[in-house]
C-alpha cells in the first residue's frame, strides 16, 4: 500500500459512524446462519442492511460500498485496492450510477473481513440495501461549481447521518434513494430518485426546492414538487415525516413491487401526500428542533488544495489529442486557477493497481480527496490549472486518459447477468461493444458528441437506461432456434439542464449481437433528418419514436439456428446458447 500523507488523509473517520459492534455481530451471525441456527428469509433482512447482496452465482455475494455525496479519500482508494486484489475474484470494483462501489463474488465467510478493513478507513455499507436509506448521491461540483447556490454537501451528508441507523428506516415498504444537486445541470439527476434536493436561496435564507415520488423501473416517474423551498432548518423534519407517511402506508406492504413512494404519490396525487406531511409534523416527534448543524460535514478542502505554483512539466500540451481531452473532461472552479478533471471510467471498472493509482493521483493533484459520479466515473478536484496536462499523462499511463467524458462514448452499464439475480442480458458486455462501435465512428460533431447512450440488464433501470439520448434494457427475443439475447430500445431521453424527460421505446426487440449495427443506423438517421441546431432528445420528439422502427426493422429477423449463426443465440461475452435465468432479486426483500 502507497505510504499516505497524514495530513492529507487526516478525515478517515466517515460521513457515518462505524460501530464495530455490528461487524462483530455480522460475522457471528454468518457462522449462525451457515450452522443453520437462522431461517434463510430473516437472515437475508439482516444480510441486507449489512450492505451485502446475493448474485445470481451460488454461495457468492455482493457487497456494496457507500460514498454519500461521492466524496473519498486517498486512503480509501487505497483500501479499496487492497481490497480488491485479496477479496474481488475479477480483480475490479465497480462504481455504480448510485455512487457505491460495488464488490463482486465475495464469499459470505469473508465478507465481514471486507466490511472491518473498511472501517479502517471510514467506509460502511450499513444500509447499502435493503427497505433503507440507501446511499445518498451528490453532484461531483458542489463547492467548486460556478452557477451553484451554495455548497449541498455539508447537508447531503448530514442528511446520511440523521437517517442512518434511524428506528423506522430499518424496514419500510421499499427502499427509499435520494440525491442532492448543487449546479444548474442537476447532474444528481434529482427528478429520478424518492426525494431529491436542489440548492436555493429565497429573501436572503439558504434552503432547498424538494421533489419527490420520482423512479425508473416499470413505471418510470419525473418526482413533482413536494416544496418549493424549504429552509435548511425544516429539510431532515419534512423529509422525516415524508418517510413517516411512506413507512405508515400499509396498503404499500400488500404488493412489494408496487411499493416505491412514487406508487404511493402516484395514487393520492401530491398534493394530499403533502397534507398528510403537514398533518405529520404536528405530532410530537416534530416539536424539537432540527438545525442539521450538529451533522453537518465542514471540511475546507482548499486547506489541502495544491499550491497554485507549483512546478509541473508540459510535455504535449499542444497536441490534439490533449485539446480534446481538455474541452471534454476539464471544467473550471469557482476558485481561481484551480479545475475539476473528470477521469473517465469505462463502464465504471477499476483494478487494484488503478485504485492505487488514482488514490495517489488525488494525494499529489487533489488535495488527497475525490468524488465518484452518477457517470460511473471519477472526480478530481482542486487540480492547479498548470497541473493539468501531467494529471493527462498520468492518466494515460493508468488507461484512463480518454478524452470523452460524459458524451456518446462514456457509455454507461449495470453489471446485468454477469452477477446479478435479475439480469436479463450481459449488458457489460454490450457495454463494450457499443464503445468500441462508437470509438470507430465519426463523433466530432458536438450535436453527436454531447448524447448519453446507457443500458440496462432488465426493465429496472440501474444503468439509467430511461434517461439516456438513447437507452437499452435487456429482454429476450425468440427465434426459431430458440431464445435470444435482446435489447428494448429507447430513444430521446434526458437529465441535463433541468430538462428531464423519459426515453420512448421503440416497438422492436433488437437481438443483442445486432445492437452495435442498430446503434449506428439510428445515429446516421439522426445526422441525416435533423433540422440545424436539433438536438437529438428534441429530434425523438419531432419524428416521433415510431419513425426509428422502420431505421432497425432489417435487425429484427431471426435466423434458423446452425453452426454459421449460433452466435447470434448467444449473448455478449458468453461462450454457450442463451436461455433466460432469471431469479428472485433481493431489491424489495
Amino acid at each position: 500500500m502507497t505510504q499516505v500523507d497524514s495530513k492529507v488523509d487526516r478525515q478517515t473517520t466517515g460521513i457515518i459512524d462505524i460501530i464495530p459492534s455490528e461487524i462483530e455481530d455480522f460475522e457471528q451471525e454468518v457462522k449462525r446462519f451457515q450452522a443453520g441456527e437462522w431461517d434463510e428469509t430473516d437472515f437475508q433482512a439482516f444480510r441486507l442492511r449489512q450492505g451485502v447482496y446475493g448474485q445470481r452465482q451460488p454461495d457468492v455475494h455482493m457487497i456494496r460500498i457507500k460514498f454519500p455525496f461521492g466524496g473519498m479519500t486517498s486512503a480509501q482508494l487505497d483500501m479499496l485496492g487492497e481490497i480488491v486484489e485479496k477479496y474481488a475474484p475479477l480483480n475490479k470494483g465497480h462504481v455504480t450510477t448510485r455512487e457505491n462501489i460495488q464488490l463482486h463474488h465475495v464469499p459470505l465467510l469473508e465478507a465481514a473481513e471486507v466490511l472491518k478493513m473498511l472501517a479502517d478507513v471510514g467506509l460502511t455499507t450499513r444500509e447499502a440495501c435493503g427497505n433503507t436509506v440507501r446511499n445518498v448521491t451528490g453532484c461531483a461540483m458542489a463547492g467548486v461549481s460556478n452557477d451553484e447556490a451554495f455548497d449541498a454537501t455539508p447537508y447531503a451528508a448530514a442528511y446520511s447521518r440523521y437517517f442512518a441507523r434511524h428506528p423506522f428506516t430499518q424496514m419500510m415498504p421499499r427502499k427509499i434513494k435520494t440525491a442532492f444537486s448543487s449546479c444548474n445541470d442537476d447532474c444528481a439527476m434529482t427528478p429520478i430518485h424518492d426525494v431529491g434536493f436542489l440548492p436555493r436561496i429565497q429573501d436572503g435564507e439558504k434552503g432547498f426546492k424538494m421533489v419527490m415520488g420520482g423512479g425508473t423501473a416499470i413505471m418510470p416517474r419525473i418526482a413533482p414538487t413536494l416544496y418549493e423551498f424549504i429552509g435548511l432548518n425544516d429539510y431532515l423534519k419534512v423529509t422525516e415525516a415524508a418517510l413517516r407517511v411512506f413507512h405508515g402506508s400499509d396498503e404499500l406492504r400488500k404488493n412489494r413491487s408496487k411499493a416505491r413512494v412514487k406508487f404511493l404519490i402516484d395514487r393520492i396525487g401530491i398534493d394530499d401526500f403533502r397534507n398528510l406531511i403537514e398533518e405529520a409534523m404536528k405530532e410530537d416527534w416534530a416539536q424539537r428542533s432540527f438545525d442539521p448543524t450538529p451533522l453537518l460535514f465542514l471540511e475546507d478542502e482548499s486547506i489541502d488544495a495544491p499550491a497554485l505554483d507549483g512546478n509541473y512539466t508540459t510535455v504535449n500540451g499542444d497536441t490534439p489529442e490533449y485539446k480534446a481531452w481538455f474541452d471534454s473532461n476539464v471544467e473550471s472552479q469557482k476558485q481561481e486557477g484551480y479545475s475539476v478533471v473528470q477521469v473517465k471510467l469505462p463502464l465504471g471498472d477499476i483494478n487494484p493497481d488503478q485504485f492505487h493509482a488514482l488514490a495517489d493521483l488525488s494525494r499529489k493533484y487533489g488535495g488527497g480527496r475525490a468524488r465518484i459520479t452518477a457517470q460511473q466515473n471519477f472526480a478530481l478536484r482542486w487540480v492547479p490549472n498548470n497541473a493539468l496536462n501531467e494529471v493527462w499523462n498520468t492518466l494515460i499511463d493508468m488507461g484512463f486518459g480518454e478524452a470523452g467524458a460524459n458524451g456518446i462514448t462514456d457509455i454507461v452499464s449495470c453489471p446485468g447477468t454477469d452477477s446479478c439475480k435479475l439480469g436479463i442480458t450481459a449488458s457489460m458486455g454490450l457495454g463494450q461493444a457499443l464503445i468500441e462501435t462508437v470509438n470507430g465512428l465519426d463523433t466530432s460533431d458536438p450535436l453527436v458528441q454531447k448524447m448519453h447512450i446507457k443500458m440496462s440488464g432488465c426493465p429496472n433501470g440501474c444503468g439509467h437506461h430511461h434517461v439516456a439520448d438513447i437507452g437499452f434494457h435487456g429482454a429476450a427475443a425468440r427465434g426459431p432456434g430458440g431464445q435470444v439475447p435482446a435489447y428494448d430500445m429507447f430513444v430521446g431521453g434526458s437529465y441535463d439542464d433541468l430538462d428531464a424527460r423519459f426515453g420512448q421505446r421503440v416497438k422492436i426487440k433488437i437481438p443483442a449481437k445486432r445492437m452495435p449495427q442498430a446503434l449506428e443506423k439510428v445515429l446516421d438517421y439522426y445526422k441525416a433528418e435533423r433540422n440545424d441546431g436539433e438536438e437529438f432528445k428534441n429530434f425523438v420528439t419531432r419524428v416521433g419514436p415510431q419513425s426509428f422502427e422502420a431505421v432497425v426493422q432489417e435487425f429484427k429477423e431471426l435466423p434458423e439456428l446452425n453452426r454459421e449463426t449460433l452466435d447470434t443465440y448467444m449473448d455478449w461475452n458468453k461462450t454457450v446458447k442463451y436461455i433466460v435465468e432469471r431469479g428472485e432479486g433481493e431489491c424489495a426483500v
